[in-house]
C-alpha cells in the first residue's frame, strides 16, 4: 500500500525510539549511582579532636565529607561529572529531539533494521519526559554543589527508575505527568482568545 504523495506527512514519532534512549540513559545512570554510593556525595568519615597540637587526634563521631570538601572537588567528583553529561544530554533531548545523539543512533542504525511501526505517537510527552529528567538532574548537580550529601545519588536514582521503566516496560513517568498536566488544562493545550 503506497502513500498519496500529496497528503501530509504523518505526525508522530515511532515509540520505539523514545524507550531505546531511555535504555541508554538508564545505563548511564545506574552507572553514575555506583559512582555516587562509592564517591563524595556518600563519604562518611570520622571527625578528629585534640586540645594540643602534640596529643593526638583521636576520632569523636563521623560526619559526611561532601560539606567540608572544596568547591572544585565537588565538581570533579566522577558521579558529578557523568550526572553533568546527563543532564545536558537531556537538556539536548528537550530543545532538539531530531539531533540528540541518541535519536539520531536509533534513526540511523536500528530503525532500519525494525518493521515500520504500527502507530506514531505524540512528541510533546517523551519531550516533556526529557525536560523532567532534566529538572531531577540538574536539582542533584546543584544539591552537590551546595554540599548536601546523598543528593545527587538520590537523584540519579530517581532518573534511573524512571528511564528503566521507560526502557524495559514501556512505562512512561514523564509522559503520564504529561498527560496528567493536560487533563487538568496546564500543558499541551492551546488557551482561548480573549474575546
Amino acid at each position: 500500500m503506497s502513500r498519496n504523495p500529496d497528503a501530509p506527512a504523518p505526525r508522530g514519532i515511532d515509540p520505539r525510539g523514545p524507550r531505546f534512549v531511555a535504555g541508554i540513559t538508564a545505563l548511564l545512570l545506574l552507572i553514575d549511582v555506583f559512582l555516587g554510593l562509592t564517591g563524595l556525595s556518600t563519604a562518611y568519615g570520622a571527625a578528629a579532636f585534640g586540645w594540643f597540637g602534640y596529643e593526638p587526634v583521636t576520632p569523636l563521631f563521623g560526619s559526611w565529607l561532601l560539606p567540608e570538601a572544596s568547591l572544585a572537588e565537588r565538581v570533579l567528583d566522577p558521579a558529578f561529572l557523568l550526572l553533568l553529561v546527563i543532564g545536558l544530554l537531556f537538556l539536548w533531548g528537550v530543545l532538539s529531539p531530531r539531533t540528540a545523539p541518541w535519536a539520531v543512533l536509533y534513526r540511523k542504525a536500528v530503525a532500519p533494521r525494525l518493521k515500520p511501526p504500527t502507530e506514531l505517537e505524540d512528541p510533546r510527552p517523551p519531550r516533556f519526559a526529557q525536560g523532567v529528567g532534566l529538572f531531577v538532574a540538574t536539582l542533584g548537580l546543584v544539591l552537590q554543589l551546595f554540599g548536601v550529601p546523598w543528593a545527587l545519588t538520590i537523584a540519579a536514582a530517581m532518573a534511573f527508575v524512571a528511564a528503566f521503566l521507560n526502557a524495559a516496560f514501556g512505562l512512561c513517568l514523564g509522559c503520564q505527568l504529561y498527560l496528567l498536566l493536560q487533563r487538568v488544562g496546564i500543558v499541551g493545550r492551546a488557551r482561548p482568545a480573549s474575546a
